[in-house]
């Protein structure tokens, strides 16, 4: 595109009124796959600035050539921590305590890009490129110290754009760990309680042994009291506290079982819906089949394949954390609780995301094809007359073994990740993927029955359909 063509590109703040339809058509042109095949349809169900709605501060841009929308972006700013330094009093509060001994947050002002789309006929021509500026511009003018955002690892377009035009850098790899959910329920060790906390109970929780959690946002309460959040769950021995003896946040760390662990579910189903189209009768009913067999069987606890082919939903695991030799043991009874919550409302595959040092990963259920290895972060220092504090300039900090995936800014990138990978599956993949699960325990003899019965299915739903992923 000539500067005179890109000049004529007006980039604007959206207007819900005039812009909703156009932005949608967009957004449709967009979708994952090619025209007149398989694709992956997103639902915002009628707000296009759902995916930043409940962050702190947000903003959605568009970018207008005529009368024509032709690329769009969010972006949303947070305070959360950065680092951690040592406490001059050691003085404690329920707002910003003083955290293991005398170590508390650093906080700084973040911004986060999400959704950056560029019509496919107006590619390669600057529009990106001056979308984020403008994005940015706002950024600054809001007192945001740094810029990030999130992609594949294999994304080139996306990955140059910003590494190499706008000033990003690779700062963190976290994995993003997708579950799908069976038609029966997952099995929750008996040597195991889990107990519900309130939100200002779960808000002392995070603040007293998570808030030096990179990422850890300073508006936590905001988050646990979200209409959003379902709840946050703790995971201990049983026999060491139940929900009638629960002593409280404080009590419980000063004097806490040999092992926990907790976290939250998020529930985006009610933010946005994914959708498969294009499938044939045939092939809905192929998958349907597998998912029969698992609710007429569940006691043999089978696998089967998510319904994707129409509108469905999922549930997002955030603030996982936990202490103790067995505390990779509490993660999955947890999980297994948020299986049966997500199964109980109708969502097609539980995620989460974690640091790919975290050592509670073990124990979270997932299958290898749905999940992402490797998600991609980059960050920008948005300016240089910044006071470097405790921490420096933070894109050059090494990462921790933790780190707080905030539910209010999951990317689009990551639905299109792991939905792609449903298509794909294969016969083999099945397989691999119940050697993950620790939850599945399925003798040999009755996988053989099963895969007589799924295999031919499974081969005849995914061979015509997957190499459009």
């Amino acid at each position: 595109m000539s500067e005179e063509s890109i000049a004529r590109v007006v980039v604007r703040e959206f207007e819900p009124n005039k812009d909703r339809e156009r932005v949608e058509a967009v957004e449709r042109i967009c979708e994952v796959g090619p025209s007149g095949k398989l694709c992956l349809f997103t639902d915002m169900l009628g707000d296009p600035v759902c995916r930043v709605r409940h962050s702190p501060a947000f903003l959605m841009l568009v970018a207008e050539m005529g009368e024509e929308i032709v690329g769009m972006i969010r972006g949303c700013i947070k305070t959360v921590t950065c680092g951690k330094k040592l406490s001059r009093n050691g003085k404690r509060n329920n707002t910003d305590t003083t955290i293991q001994g005398k170590q508390v947050p650093v906080y700084t002002k973040v911004a986060y890009i999400l959704g950056l789309r560029v019509s496919p006929n107006q590619r390669r021509m600057g529009i990106g490129l001056k979308l984020v500026h403008k994005m940015e511009a706002w950024f600054r003018d809001n007192g945001a110290e740094y810029s990030y955002m999130a992609t594949e690892n294999d994304n080139l377009a996306s990955v140059k754009l910003f590494t190499d035009k706008c000033g990003y850098s690779k700062f963190r790899t976290p994995s993003i760990l997708v579950n799908p959910v069976f038609a029966h329920s997952a099995r929750v060790s008996p040597k195991v309680t889990i107990i519900p906390l309130t939100p200002s109970d779960a808000e002392i929780l995070y603040r007293r042994r998570f808030a030096t959690t990179e990422f850890f946002p300073r508006d936590i309460d905001s988050v646990l009291n979200n209409k959003l959040s379902l709840g946050t769950f703790l995971a201990v021995p049983r026999g060491s506290y139940t929900s009638e003896t629960w002593p409280g946040p404080n009590l419980f760390l000063s004097d806490p079982p040999h092992s926990w662990a907790v976290l939250s579910v998020w529930n985006s189903k009610e933010v946005f819906t994914l959708e498969v189209r294009g499938a044939s009768r045939v092939k809905r009913t192929l998958a349907k089949t597998t998912r029969v067999v698992d609710r007429a069987l569940p006691w043999l606890r089978l696998p089967s394949v998510p319904d994707l082919f129409r509108p469905f939903g999922f549930h997002f695991m955030y603030g996982l954390g936990g202490e103790g030799p067995e505390a990779v043991k509490m993660v999955k009874a947890l999980c297994g609780f948020a299986h049966n919550l997500a199964m109980e409302r109708g969502c097609g595959v539980v995620a989460t995301e974690v640091s790919t040092r975290e050592p509670l990963r073990f124990g979270i259920p997932h299958w290898k094809m749905l999940s992402c290895e490797e998600d991609l972060w980059c960050i920008k220092r948005l300016g240089e007359d910044y006071s470097d504090g405790s921490v420096g300039d933070w894109t050059k900090s090494p990462p921790g073994l933790s780190i707080f995936v905030d539910p209010r800014e999951i990317p689009f990138h990551t639905n299109a990740t792991f939905i792609s990978s449903v298509i794909y599956l294969s016969s083999f993949g099945i397989r691999e993927n119940i050697s993950d699960m620790n939850s599945c325990e399925i003798p040999n003899i009755l996988f053989c029955v099963w895969a007589c019965v799924a295999n031919p299915f499974l081969k005849n739903l995914l061979a015509p359909i997957s190499s459009v992923f």
